[in-house]
């Protein structure tokens, strides 16, 4: 498979650009940066159809999909499949395993809790919700809010020690990760999927999350880690590219209708192929989204009438503050 995939053209879904970034999406950049890094020929394309779908980002290639909610991530699942593997120098090296399970876990913790309990949720909004309905997405985004308040155990009685633990685990990383980089270009010789995720990490939490920011004001306090993400941002993601101009999906599927790259390569017609079952899935939950959305925010607030949503206060103008 992979010599029959290895001169097919590759198409990377995403979530739309915004912040100065190539997508605006914390978990899609990740995987962006991660092929820039292996010098890897693909499409970027942008999908707003499920703003809360796991699936996102996927790659796909002909008959070929692979999703992110599949064996630990899409950047796992590209290597498993021998597509693109930058880790197999390193993953077996105990400190590069817990440095990747830091940023993993501890840092992309904190993001979520910064992008939905711990900010007015602009920057959640402008990423997920923007190309919604107005009340379809303020709706959504209440809910996504007591989704991770639920999953971080958070309450009004533990919500100041939960937020302590939670960017005192972060200061920790950032210590450990700023001590390892020293002056060195990548963490351990040459780049591989840690520096994928903690540059997409740093590029985010620079970026997208407000100036007051607890997360971005900690990271800021190690020079090493700044100009590192600096550096690699201008070589990797300012400098030359390997991805073709992005085009936008309007279904979370590899039948989408795609347009012309106006890349510099040679556009070709792919021959039309029987659609398979996954994807004739995917079709008919495209033609139901907005149905079955606002269905789930009906049942939300019905079930939800007994939960105390004085932890959340709506402002006139669309703004979110929390206790």
């Amino acid at each position: 498979m992979q010599e029959s995939q290895e001169r097919a053209d590759y198409t990377l879904i995403a979530r739309k650009p915004s912040f100065g970034l190539p997508t605006g999406c914390p978990i899609c950049l990740p995987v962006y940066i991660h092929l820039k890094f292996a010098s890897f020929p693909f499409h970027l394309n942008f999908n707003n159809t499920f703003p809360d779908s796991d699936q996102i980002p996927y790659i796909e290639s002909g008959t070929y999909v692979a999703f992110n909610d599949e064996n630990g991530g899409l950047i796992e699942r590209l290597r498993e499949d021998g597509i693109v593997d930058l880790d197999a120098a390193f993953c077996s090296l105990p400190e590069w395993i817990s440095m990747k399970a830091m940023v993993s876990t501890w840092l992309a913790e904190a993001v979520m809790y910064e992008l939905w309990v711990g900010s007015d949720g602009t920057s959640a909004r402008a990423i997920y919700y923007s190309d919604l309905p107005w009340l379809i997405g303020k709706a959504l985004f209440m809910k996504q809010v007591y989704v991770v308040k639920q999953r971080f155990g958070i309450t009004k009685e533990n919500a100041e020690r939960k937020e302590a633990e939670i960017y005192k685990r972060a200061k920790i990383a950032y210590g450990a990760l700023s001590t390892t980089l020293g002056d060195q270009t990548f963490l351990f010789e040459r780049p591989s999927s840690l520096d994928a995720y903690l540059l997409g990490h740093m590029l985010f939490t620079l970026q997208a999350l407000p100036e007051s920011s607890v997360l971005r004001l900690a990271l800021s306090e190690h020079g090493n880690l700044i100009r590192y993400a600096e550096k690699l941002k201008s070589e990797y993601l300012e400098g030359g590219s390997s991805s073709s101009v992005p085009q936008f999906h309007s279904e979370a599927s590899s039948t989408s209708t795609r347009r012309p790259s106006n890349s510099s390569s040679k556009t070709k017609k792919q021959p039309k192929r029987e659609k398979t079952e996954e994807e004739k899935t995917f079709r008919r939950r495209a033609k139901y989204f907005l149905v079955t959305q606002l269905v789930a925010v009906l049942v939300f607030l019905s079930v939800m009438g007994g939960y105390d949503f004085s932890e959340v206060e709506v402002d006139d103008d669309e703004g979110f503050s929390y206790d």
